[in-house]
């Protein structure tokens, strides 16, 4: 963590983790090869939070190394359900459920998951299971 990420008191904002929380998304679908950019000027698509429900079990502090995963609990129609947490050393800091909607980059109108996306999330989960 960086002193920008705090109070004076060396505490994480709580509004950070929401930061936090968007990169290991990004992170994660550039990682299984879709960047949120070609996905907008390609397919005329962007990926928006639709709600998302968080536990604060314990803060972060000023110099903590964090590690922030993101990982598919559920695939739908035209949204992914992901279950994401921030951890230092092990200890889970944040526990988040957070529901994450395919929408047409002109209108905002929801729209399918893409197969092609579809089909590389479902495999991905099939490795992590087994």
């Amino acid at each position: 963590m960086y002193y920008e990420d705090t109070d004076s008191g060396g505490v994480v904002y709580h509004s950070n983790y929401l930061n936090f929380m968007e990169r290991a998304r990004t992170e994660w679908l550039r990682a299984l090869g879709f960047e949120q950019t070609r996905l907008r000027d390609e397919l005329g698509l962007i990926i928006v939070i639709h709600s998302l429900s968080i536990q604060f079990k314990k803060p972060a502090y000023f110099n903590d190394m964090l590690a922030v995963n993101c990982v598919l609990s559920e695939l739908k129609h035209s949204s992914l359900i992901l279950q994401q947490t921030i951890q230092r050393d092990g200890v889970v800091l944040i526990d988040a459920h957070v529901k994450a909607a395919f929408v047409n980059a002109s209108s905002f109108k929801p729209i399918g998951v893409p197969a092609d996306i579809s089909h590389k999330i479902k495999l991905e989960t099939q490795q992590e299971i087994l």
